[in-house]
């Protein structure tokens, strides 16, 4: 890892049509690389939000035909910037849907696609429930995408709570951290800030939350506060609720000088578990 970059992290109000979403995330990539972003992060499902399966499989499409793919590669080319494509809600073989990430290079390059790893089926105090696992098939493997400014594993929102995860990423060699996400109200107030910061200071690495914010489809509320915390846990951006972007200087040599400071990363011990009067 070396260098400094100025990374960007988008904030959206998705409605359930594509193109007019595309369009809107478009014009703020646009917005972010003239204000001298590098790399840039949107959020989950950035080209639609609706509510129900039989809505989502509506407008789904194979990676082949999706509309969304060829959109962001020819805005990474157009803007030279390294684009996280938040999440894309992709349709496979089986009937059911990736909710998918994609990273692209400043050629406009597919680089890597990460598959969401944890599903969120919870069910929250009144009465707000999710079953994303009802229409999304969950991914089997972890990625991490060389970049000219270190390793980046790619993560999204529910996955955020599973800390195994986020070490086992940095332990390959990541230095950043991608959460695109579209959190709910109340998860978002009581957990988003302290999770974003844990998993910065256990990994020592520099973490990118691009968020959904605002009323969706059939009145659904995500959190905002997208979010860039630096390897110590210090908050570099908050978005707070509006749409738009922030951004901030990313140095990488700060991964290494959090890292020597409390290596915990090295630390790993084995253990058993001992069960007493159960």
């Amino acid at each position: 890892m070396s260098g400094v970059l100025k990374a960007a992290c988008i904030q959206v109000n998705a409605g359930t049509e594509i193109l007019p979403n595309l369009q809107a995330a478009g014009d703020l990539v646009r917005r972010a690389r003239d204000a001298g972003a590098d790399f840039i992060a949107l959020p989950e499902n950035v080209s639609m939000i609706v509510q129900g399966r039989a809505k989502v499989l509506e407008r789904v499409k194979p990676a082949d035909e999706h509309p969304a793919i060829p959109f962001f590669a020819d805005l990474a080319r157009e803007t030279g910037v390294w684009l996280l494509a938040g999440t894309l809600g992709v349709l496979l073989d089986d009937g059911r849907v990736a909710n998918r990430s994609y990273l692209f290079d400043a050629e406009g390059r597919a680089v890597a696609h990460y598959d969401k790893l944890h599903m969120f089926d919870v069910d929250l105090k009144g009465g707000e429930s999710y079953r994303e696992s009802a229409t999304f098939r969950p991914g089997d493997r972890a990625v991490l995408a060389a970049t000219p400014w270190g390793g980046v594993g790619m993560t999204v929102c529910y996955d955020l709570r599973f800390a195994y995860l986020y070490r086992a990423l940095a332990q390959a060699g990541a230095s950043i951290l991608t959460v695109p996400a579209a959190f709910t109200v109340p998860t978002g107030r009581a957990h988003w800030h302290t999770l974003l910061r844990a998993r910065a200071i256990e990994t020592g690495c520099f973490v990118l939350a691009p968020a959904q914010t605002g009323t969706h489809d059939q009145g659904r509320l995500t959190y905002g506060h997208s979010l860039i915390v630096a390897p110590w846990g210090e908050v570099l951006a908050d978005a707070e609720e509006a749409v738009g972007f922030v951004l901030a200087e990313l140095d990488m040599a700060r991964v290494e000088e959090a890292r020597r400071m409390v290596p915990a990363l090295t630390h790993d011990r084995t253990f058993t578990l001992e069960r007493v009067g159960f």
